[in-house]
């Protein structure tokens, strides 16, 4: 069997390259592109983000990857969003006053944490659903996290038949989602591709579920 082909969305702002890096250590076919066809077309589409809420969301929709991102959940192809890139995912961030409105595929707010020193820069743990495919073998690791703001509240509703959202926590003041896994559509808070084997073995766990 060929490798899955990955697509890590080029659209000015993340880490595109050490997260192209690690995707291929995870066992991918990677190309870094804006390219619409070729994003649609991947196994797989990977949606790194650094920087301001508002900016991010900004830059995705300037090369249209809003648009991009919810085709592709439309038709049950697989996403993973990546610091900002989870974040922007959500409804709603306000950083510092400044509110925006974020892509919406997930209800929720993107708020500062709670913790007297921020930024958190560091590793953390995380408490992982035991049924996570993410988090398969690594859910006792240690991950690393550049952040000031996360989502603190899951309120997502998932009626029956459909299987419930799998929401990862870690706590840095108090409680924040670290990755959830909804479908086609999974993100993390941390970066895996800087959170050495861990990271690696999260993201094979994700291309091998393509």
């Amino acid at each position: 069997m060929s490798a899955p082909r990955v697509v890590v969305l080029d659209y000015g702002s993340g880490n595109i390259h050490s997260a192209a890096k690690a995707l291929e250590a995870a066992g991918a076919t990677v190309e870094v592109t804006r390219d619409r066809r070729k994003a649609m077309d991947a196994d797989g589409l990977v949606v790194p983000g650094v920087g301001a809420f508002e900016a991010v969301v900004s830059r995705l929709k300037a090369v249209r990857g809003d648009e991009i991102i919810d085709r592709r959940l439309a038709g049950s192809r697989p996403v993973l969003g990546i610091c900002v890139g989870m974040q922007v995912l959500f409804e709603t961030g306000d950083e510092r006053g400044v509110k925006s409105e974020g892509l919406g595929e997930w209800p929720g707010a993107v708020d500062e944490l709670k913790s007297d020193i921020l930024p958190q820069i560091g590793w953390n743990t995380v408490s992982a659903p035991e049924d996570s495919v993410l988090f398969d073998g690594v859910g006792e690791e240690r991950f690393y996290f550049v952040h000031s703001f996360a989502v603190q509240d899951w309120t997502l509703e998932t009626p029956p038949p459909y299987p419930a959202a799998k929401v990862t926590w870690a706590d840095y003041g108090g409680p924040f989602v670290a990755a959830v896994e909804n479908g086609p559509l999974s993100a993390t808070q941390f970066h895996p591709e800087k959170s050495g084997q861990a990271g690696i073995r999260l993201l094979t766990n994700w291309v091998n579920a393509l």
